[in-house]
């Protein structure tokens, strides 16, 4: 069983958890996932690692509620316990020789994306970072962001906070000003990760994006978590979840993100009738 010894709301469905974990913490890198049960009755919930700290023996993880396990999780509260919770998988990510990089965050992708900003900043490289969102009630770790970038930037889609509209526009005037960058990391849904990466190619900048399909089993079995990278069948699991973004199959990546969309609809109506009482428990 593994305590929640802080939980946050950092958005209305978007919530903040500290998990205390002393093995996973231990060998956590940026880049890294865990995957949990809530209770014996739940599901494998695939998360990223958004933050750890080895002395304190915690691990931080951030999430939507937009399914059946991730709003069971989002129930419960500080004090109480996690059935599982396995890791670090997957690849960390890597580093070396980057003196200036651009990070990319986008909505959620925020969370991911900090824990690679802060590693950068720790190195000793010039980060900048851009986070976007749809508008400014739902902008998640911009103190946070701010103190491991040497610049940083947030837009919002409507303009209602920062710099309006998109990631990739912003990225576009960075490059056009001058900047040279070692790397690029975008982490966010599947179509700004694509634009990022078709924005950098023509540029010859090496692009690192974050797959995180669906995961079943967390160690290659099942083969849930296939991608085409370069066009070689990939496990985001075990290969990831960090890949080139020129050799990113998005489009089949999109095709595959929307056949679960009706099995994960139907399972949050259930979930949502037993906990109303409804005739379908």
């Amino acid at each position: 069983m593994y305590k929640i010894v802080k939980k946050e709301t950092l958005s209305p469905a978007v919530k903040l958890m500290k998990i205390d974990a002393p093995y996973v913490a231990r060998k956590a890198e940026p880049g890294q996932f865990i995957i949990l049960r809530v209770d014996e009755y739940g599901e494998r919930c695939p998360l990223t690692i958004a933050d750890y700290d080895r002395q304190e023996g915690t691990v931080t993880i951030i999430f939507q509620e937009v399914g059946k396990t991730t709003r069971s999780l989002g129930m419960l509260e500080e004090g109480q316990y996690i059935l599982d919770f396995v890791g670090p998988l997957g690849v960390a990510s890597h580093f070396e020789n980057i003196k200036k990089a651009a990070v990319i965050g986008g909505g959620l992708g925020t969370a991911i994306a900090y824990p690679q900003a802060k590693k950068l900043h720790e190195m000793g490289a010039e980060v900048h970072s851009i986070i976007g969102f749809r508008n400014k009630d739902i902008i998640i770790l911009e103190s946070e962001m701010s103190k491991v970038s040497n610049k940083l930037i947030v837009t919002t889609d409507d303009g209602s906070n920062g710099t309006k509209g998109f990631v990739t526009d912003q990225l576009k005037k960075l490059i056009e000003e001058g900047n040279s960058y070692d790397l690029v990391i975008a982490i966010g849904p599947l179509i700004m990760m694509k634009a990022v990466s078709n924005l950098t190619k023509p540029y010859g900048i090496k692009t690192v994006v974050s797959m995180n399909p669906v995961m079943i089993d967390g160690t290659g079995m099942c083969g849930g978590c296939r991608v085409t990278v370069g066009g070689k069948t990939k496990f985001a699991c075990v290969d990831g979840p960090d890949f080139d973004g020129h050799e990113v199959d998005f489009d089949e990546a999109m095709r595959r993100q929307l056949m679960y969309k009706n099995h994960e609809r139907q399972s949050l109506e259930d979930h949502n009738c037993r906990l109303g009482g409804g005739t379908n428990a």
